[in-house]
């Protein structure tokens, strides 16, 4: 008898049975709140677990799988139980366990979406043309194979990178669209030639035997949409389906789901609109908010007990993420003390930001914060975006700080910054071969295994390093065709950035004194002052190997994020005097930081920080452009928008009991100062849940380039005049709520305080230094206000005592 045969045997089962499993005792029950207990009691029909941040929403829904257990309402295997991670699948498991008191190994439909399509596809893999041995490519295999293709369709491979075209197709899957059903609209994709592509992959993949992960699902949708005598066997098989994190799912995912719970309809959906953060990845906040259009007569239960966070946190999330027009609405509530106020503090640049929360987190640390010390591994920094993590960990591993990257490599770990630092090592020093070895075919330069074993081979035989071994091998024509003028040019551009980082080449003459030989003085040689920064240089280097290049033509997800990485490692550079003191730092800091086990804190971004939570928890960068993201909102519009409005609840509601909001006026962007604006967010927290601190570079202390002794209102004056930032109303009523009087401008100027009766010790075409702006040439003079062309950061107005001449520097 099959395993379905066994199921509808089952259809029917005793009443008396059930009834007195349904009499056995329910601890699982107790503890939980009437919201909790009313989503586990509520059996039958379609259920909606609305779960804000924080209400328990995890063991409600493992109480419910006990309780469907328990009063005998299911045996193990006709319970589907999806969740996204294996690790939540493991944890769902084990509670489970722990609440029945014995082990649960006849579940076996918990798990992943992918997990659980596997079993179903093996199951069935002649009706998608596979046989169950089929085997599953990992990502580098399927880039192989899409490489084949391209190659084959004479697509150059440069300009359109099997990566890009990979991407398309997953998300093709994603929305369950096999290549005969993709819509006319995305014909254009991938140079027209996309969908073309894709029908060619999925018949190679038949070939092979073989499916992505994409096709875990998008296989086994097709199965049930063609053949419904196999779908109505498994909707009879499972009597109750439950999905955790609903809000995270994807169209594929979300039409496997449905087609499932046609059967018994007792389908019960866990998550929160509010926390929908990954729409980036496929996921549709839309699959929630239609629950109950899709599944009429649904129950929805709201879980709003939050057991995590403090009032004041609450009502700052809460304040937060009503602004959002696509969701159900749910007021989140807590019966815990009130707690500390949201901190909000605006700084002047990213540098000094980072200096205040490492003061911050050592005076927590040692309890000097007017509450018990806090632990390392309780307190947690969320960044919107990678790239900001470097001013932190630069800054930590200053001070001695533990810490730990979470869901990435440290910041002078990651791939492209290792690489950049090889062509600074290289050029500081032509003789360091592993540097070399790194760089000499990336990008690639079309050098295969066989070029680089010729280049060693001649470093060796002349005893020089692999740059001059290169050099050698180019010369003798060793190595020909594109490889050996590529590897030319490589070695040219080494010896020209080395020439640059020493300077010109000056020619001095002995004294009278000095050995002479025969034709007169001996010569000698000595090198003048770089026409280029170190700074400058380093850009040089990345633009002319082809470096930032090669990850501005590749269009994987991952590219943009790199790009920024290497705009602040850039930016790093500005610290130190010289490339070789800056690389000597990074080598010492490096090597001195621990790796052993034990209490650090957590950097990661709002994304990987979804599910975790810490008793103090900091939010830097909130300013318009880097959240919300320039990028997410000129992609997706209102919808991008309310997406980062939800990263920003999320991020909120991460925190316990402290949580800390920052921003600054100014941020190097692009290698260019540039003023910023405070997040529209900041605007959107209720006052009554928020307390401004004093921010230390604006008020009683040093703001930028004017003098500690200027006193506070002339620093406030100075930062007008630089930043067009504190003409906000958010600044302003950040300003007004510190208790500091507001900024009084003349209506002469908008954003300057000047005096035009001053005589200037300046003159047109002067050369000046800004300790921000760095140098520039002023260009027009109006009493003691200066327009200054700065290299660097652009046209400016600043008032005349904050610059200094620079006469004795060549322009």
């Amino acid at each position: 008898m099959s395993s379905f045969d066994d199921m509808d045997a089952f259809e029917g089962a005793a009443s008396l049975s059930a009834r007195a499993m349904a009499a056995r005792p329910q601890p699982y029950l107790e503890g939980l709140n009437p919201a909790q207990r009313a989503a586990v009691e509520q059996m039958d029909g379609p259920v909606l677990m609305l779960a804000g941040a924080g209400t328990g929403k995890t063991r409600a829904l493992t109480a419910r799988i006990v309780h469907l257990l328990n009063t005998g309402r299911a045996r193990p295997n006709e319970i589907l139980a999806v969740t996204f991670t294996n690790k939540a699948a493991r944890e769902m498991k084990n509670r489970v366990g722990a609440m029945l008191g014995q082990s649960i190994e006849g579940m076996p439909w918990l798990g992943t979406f992918h997990a659980i399509c596997v079993k179903l596809l093996r199951r069935h893999a002649e009706l998608a043309g596979l046989k169950s041995n089929f085997t599953i490519l990992d990502t580098d295999d399927q880039i192989r194979l899409l490489k084949q293709l391209i190659r084959a369709a004479n697509i150059d491979d440069k300009r359109w990178p099997a990566r890009q075209l990979s991407s398309i197709i997953d998300g093709w899957k994603n929305r369950a669209l096999t290549p005969d059903k993709v819509p006319a609209a995305d014909g254009g994709a991938y140079n027209h030639k996309g969908v073309e592509l894709y029908a060619q992959y999925q018949a190679r993949l038949k070939e092979l035997n073989a499916c992505d992960f994409g096709d875990l699902l998008l296989h086994v949708v097709t199965i049930f949409q063609t053949h419904p005598d196999v779908l109505g066997q498994y909707q009879r098989w499972f009597a109750y389906i439950l999905v955790d994190e609903y809000q995270d799912t994807n169209v594929a995912q979300y039409l496997w789901l449905r087609l499932l719970a046609q059967g018994h309809k007792n389908i019960c959906c866990v998550g929160d609109d509010d926390q929908s953060i990954y729409g980036w990845r496929g996921a549709e906040v839309g699959n929630i908010l239609k629950f109950e259009t899709d599944f009429p007569g649904a129950h929805v239960v709201k879980l709003e007990q939050n057991y995590r966070s403090t009032p004041h946190i609450l009502g700052a999330a809460s304040g937060v993420i009503a602004g959002n027009k696509a969701r159900l609405g749910k007021t989140l509530w807590t019966d815990k003390d009130e707690g500390e106020k949201v901190r909000l503090i605006g700084h002047w640049d990213g540098e000094e930001e980072a200096r205040w929360i490492g003061d911050e987190v050592e005076a927590a640390q040692r309890g000097t914060r007017g509450m018990d010390p806090v632990s390392l591994d309780q307190m947690a920094i969320l960044v919107r975006a990678s790239h900001q993590m470097r001013a932190f960990e630069d800054r930590f591993l200053t001070i001695g700080l533990p810490y730990r990257v979470i869901g990435g490599p440290r910041f002078y770990e990651r791939m492209e910054i290792r690489d950049a630092m090889a062509y600074f090592r290289v050029v500081v020093s032509p003789e360091d071969d592993l540097a070399f070895e790194r760089i000499m075919n990336t990008p690639k330069r079309g050098l295969g295994d066989k070029a680089q074993q010729t280049i060693q081979i001649a470093a060796r035989a002349n005893e020089v390093s692999l740059v001059e071994g290169a050099r050698l091998a180019v010369e003798q024509g060793l190595i020909k065709g594109k490889g050996g003028k590529e590897l030319g040019a490589l070695v040219a551009g080494i010896d020209r950035w080395n020439s640059e980082l020493r300077g010109p080449r000056i020619e001095m003459t002995v004294d009278d004194d000095a050995v002479l030989d025969e034709g007169g003085p001996a010569p000698r040689f000595e090198y003048g002052p770089p026409r280029l920064s170190h700074v400058e240089l380093a850009e040089i280097i990345l633009d002319e190997s082809g470096y930032t290049a090669h990850w501005q033509n590749d269009k994987t997800p991952e590219a943009p994020g790199r790009l920024e990485n290497l705009k602040e490692l850039v930016k790093a550079l500005e610290g130190f005097e010289n490339l070789q003191g800056f690389l000597e730092h990074v080598s010492l800091i490096m090597d001195n930081a621990s790796e052993d086990a034990g209490s650090k804190v957590s950097i990661m971004t709002l994304h990987a920080a979804k599910g975790l939570e810490f008793p103090m928890v900091f939010l830097p960068g909130w300013e318009d452009g880097l959240f919300p993201s320039q990028r997410s909102m000129d992609e997706s519009g209102q919808k991008g928008l309310e997406e980062e409005r939800r990263l920003a609840y999320v991020g909120i509601t991460r925190a316990e009991e402290v949580c800390t909001i920052s921003f600054a006026a100014n941020r190097r962007v692009f290698g260019q100062w540039q003023s910023s604006m405070p997040s529209r967010f900041i605007d959107e927290l209720p006052e009554e849940h928020v307390d401004v601190l004093t921010p230390p570079g604006l008020y009683g202390g040093g703001f930028g380039a004017a003098s500690p002794s200027m006193g506070v209102q002339s620093n406030l004056h100075q930062a007008a005049a630089d930043a067009n930032v504190y003409n906000s109303p958010g600044w302003k009523r950040l300003q007004a709520r510190s208790g500091e009087r507001p900024i009084s401008q003349p209506k002469e100027s908008k954003n300057t305080v000047i005096d035009l009766t001053a005589v200037s010790s300046f003159t047109v075409g002067e050369r000046v230094f800004h300790q921000k702006f760095g140098y520039g040439a002023i260009v027009e003079i109006e009493g003691d206000k200066l327009e200054i062309a700065f290299e660097k950061a652009g046209t400016k107005k600043v008032v005349a005592r904050f610059v200094s001449g620079c006469d004795d520097i060549p322009f």
